[in-house]
């Protein structure tokens, strides 16, 4: 998809959620071959880089200092503690892509969606969620990484997760991953038509 076709203007904040085993890293992986101009964002963490991960592609690596120092100065777009360890999305790398034209993809869970649409409500918030729960679980199942109660858990994350569908502008049903990173590139299509977007635009046309 040429995205040469617009008009150069601030890039698209594109949020994307779902329960794990929905297929969102998959789904965002082909919508980067569907499309130009579109960036996944990197996040930040305090654990320790893990064979073959590369500083600046697959994280940001920060010892907690730096990363509390942050999150005092309000450098984050969302941020969480999970385990022992930080996670979070740096709001300056965002932001500088965004000015620049460029579409930026956060791929993360409902907790940090919610912060950034606190940061950042000009976002595209969008839901991608399994074509039912008995395929989400046979998903999860044929990973072979989780035990029956881990499994358990994972469903019961999910069922709670999926019922905060509604608080995202799109839904995205991912049974087949083309058509759903299709789907979401139709809506980043459409998003960047919306008259408010072009109101530039229209003045430039009209002369003004």
């Amino acid at each position: 998809m040429d995205n040469n076709f617009y008009v150069k203007e601030k890039g698209l904040l594109i949020v994307i959620s779902g329960p794990s085993g929905a297929g969102k890293g998959t789904v965002c992986k082909e919508l980067l071959k569907q499309m130009k101009n579109l960036a996944v964002s990197v996040s930040a963490t305090t654990r320790e880089p893990r064979n073959g991960e590369i500083e600046g592609v697959n994280y940001y690596f920060l010892n907690k200092g730096n990363f509390l120092d942050m999150i005092g100065n309000n450098e984050f777009l969302e941020y969480a503690k999970v385990y022992d360890n930080y996670y979070g999305t740096p709001k300056t790398p965002v932001l500088d892509m965004l000015d620049t034209g460029v579409d930026v993809i956060l791929e993360i869970d409902i907790q940090g969606a919610a912060q950034v649409r606190a940061n950042y409500p000009d976002g595209i918030y969008i839901f991608v969620v399994p074509p039912s729960i008995k395929e989400l679980e046979k998903r999860i199942t044929e990973r072979g990484t989780e035990s029956k109660e881990q499994l358990s858990k994972r469903m019961d994350c999910a069922y709670d997760e999926i019922r905060n569908a509604a608080n995202y502008s799109y839904i995205v049903i991912n049974e087949k991953v083309p058509v759903a990173a299709y789907q979401i590139a139709s809506i980043i299509t459409a998003e960047k038509c919306r008259s408010e977007r072009l109101e530039s635009k229209i003045e430039e046309i009209l002369g003004r």
